[in-house]
């Protein structure tokens, strides 16, 4: 934020020239109250002691001194026991608006990342049936963080990691296998461990009409042919429901040729060569008690199985070789005993810190205000596929994002698919709209957006006009934590923001009807407010319409000045 990045600069050059040090514990913030300026720093009650003065006497030294060396402060105010409240002039926060039509699209582009790569691997889930809702939490998630690292100046690849190896993938062929031979006619029971949904009776209907004479094949032969079928047939349809879900990859890794390859045998040698992994008891073992674990974990069984965590080694082993600075994870929140056993591997691998691991919890479906029960192995879950066509994948990737992944979402299928203004992506959607609205009737009385300069900015002197404009201003250091924290939830709660104060402005100001220098100026402003809402529904996603279609009960929640302003 600029803003606080001005008064922290020169609170800083003030404290310097007078011989004293920042403070550790030194806090910038905004006050409670917008009454006390913009503001707040608590640097002389932390500091009087080292100055030799009272807490408050140091305040008004220092108030003094910033009202002389800044000249974008309208007020610098001593508060209570020694708070130093800033207020800025009006022609700082209008700033704001010639950054936003200087970068358009770029607006809120800020480069922390400094071009480092970055791996974010998401979604992943194994190709044993569709992509639930739950899996459509971790997917939006992964993709608006790399979105947001994107716009904060890293270079990021997104992966898949197909587990296409290991039990669970023998379950779908046996699965498959099993409902073929009883489609077949042949009385075979069920077997007490496998995949019961109707998409592995439909699997194996075709691959029955596919290969009339698999029933005649040896039954390994035929069992594999099944899997191939039903892993390449899932997977296809993986990939067709992420992409109607606007989450794509960039490369799609399978565990399976990590394995033929010969890189986990490459891993192997590394850690027994490091004295990091030892033969005991006819398996290979992991010192994972040297990385904070309570006991060594099996990499092969004595049986040459390869354990599920020898794979992760060697794919980590892999990603860190392919040259990433940094390795982002997004798992299920059942995870959560294995991340400290990952990292501990990661460290063995010589990167320590390099890889960080995101829990996205559990979603709960929500349908006329009962639960929807959700088991991929007994078939019983809503489908993300149907879920993004009941309510649109702008709706559901926003409620996906508006929460921090760490905690529970319930999704509520009938509010997320409402045109009303309860809907949280509606809301925002309808601001941009709106703006695009007054815009088009703009065009029509031939009023267009001013162009930004003095004159403009005088017009936009209403503390709604600076209240937007505070708001742009901040956008940029919004993104910035979003990037940093790897929370995107941090965006859509700005938009709301943003989105709130648009709704009340519109309702409080004359836009169209307010004489040409003002409409104009009114305009410009809000032309600027459109571009950051959609530079921000960008990153989670979203689409930011210029139109929508209106529900009567939104136009009614927000009716305002219609002469004077149009509705979306």
């Amino acid at each position: 934020m600029k803003a606080k990045q001005y008064f922290e600069d020169t609170l800083r050059r003030v404290l310097t020239a007078r011989g004293l040090p920042w403070p550790e514990k030194a806090l910038i913030e905004p006050p409670r109250e917008r009454k006390f300026g913009d503001f707040s720093a608590n640097v002389a009650m932390l500091l009087a002691g080292v100055a030799g003065m009272k807490p408050r006497d140091l305040a008004e030294a220092l108030a003094t001194e910033l009202r002389t060396c800044a000249s974008e402060f309208e007020r610098v105010e001593v508060a209570g026991p020694g708070f130093l409240n800033v207020t800025f002039a009006p022609r700082f926060w209008h700033s704001a608006i010639a950054d936003v039509l200087r970068e358009g699209a770029d607006t809120g582009c800020v480069n922390v990342g400094q071009g480092r790569t970055v791996q974010v691997e998401y979604v992943s889930a194994n190709p044993t049936g569709p992509l639930h809702i739950g899996h459509g939490r971790g997917a939006a998630l992964g993709d608006s963080i790399a979105r947001i690292l994107r716009k904060t100046g890293h270079t990021v690849s997104c992966e898949y990691y197909i587990n296409d190896a290991g039990r669970q993938m023998r379950i779908l062929g046996d699965s498959v296998w099993l409902r073929l031979r009883q489609q077949a006619g042949q009385d075979v029971p069920d077997l007490e461990d496998f995949y019961r949904g109707d998409y592995i009776k439909d699997l194996a209907a075709e691959v029955a009409k596919s290969h009339p004479g698999i029933l005649e094949m040896p039954e390994v032969q035929a069992v594999d042919l099944c899997f191939q079928y039903a892993v390449n047939d899932i997977l296809a349809g993986i990939k067709r429901d992420l992409a109607d879900f606007r989450v794509g990859h960039d490369v799609w890794f399978s565990e399976k040729s990590l394995v033929l390859a010969g890189k986990v045998q490459e891993t192997f040698a590394d850690l027994l060569a490091r004295g990091l992994a030892y033969e005991a008891d006819d398996a290979l073992w992991f010192k994972s008690t040297q990385f904070g674990d309570d006991k060594d974990r099996v990499l092969r069984k004595s049986s040459g199985e390869l354990t599920y965590f020898a794979s992760d080694i060697a794919y980590h082993d892999d990603k860190y070789k392919r040259g990433f600075d940094r390795v982002i994870d997004i798992w299920g929140a059942d995870h959560h005993g294995y991340v400290s056993r990952m990292q501990g591997a990661v460290e063995a691998l010589g990167k320590k810190g390099a890889l960080t691991v995101i829990l996205v919890q559990l979603v709960s479906l929500l349908r006329n205000g009962e639960q929807v029960a959700m088991s991929t192995r007994a078939g019983q879950f809503e489908t993300l596929a149907d879920v993004v066509e009941y309510v649109g994948a702008d709706a559901a990737r926003f409620l996906f994002l508006s929460r921090k992944s760490d905690s529970p979402l319930e999704f509520d299928l009938e509010l997320v698919r409402k045109k009303s203004m309860d809907n949280p992506v509606f809301y925002v959607q309808y601001a941009h709209a709106r703006v695009h609205s007054m815009l088009r009737k703009g065009a029509e009385a031939g009023i267009s957006p001013a162009e930004p300069g003095d004159a403009a900015y005088a017009c936009l002197n209403t503390p709604e006009d600076l209240e937007l404009c505070r708001l742009m201003e901040r956008f940029p250091s919004v993104v910035a934590l979003a990037a940093e924290s790897l929370s995107p939830h941090h965006v859509s709660h700005y938009l709301s923001d943003l989105a709130a104060a648009l709704h009340k402005y519109y309702t409080q100001h004359h836009v169209l009807s307010a004489g040409a220098e003002v409409a104009a100026a009114r305009l410009l402003l809000l032309s600027c407010v459109a571009t950051v809402l959609a530079a921000g529904l960008d990153l989670l996603g979203v689409s930011a319409p210029e139109r929508m279609d209106q529900n009567p009960e939104a136009a009614d929640e927000i009716t305002g000045d219609t002469a004077g302003n149009a509705t979306a």
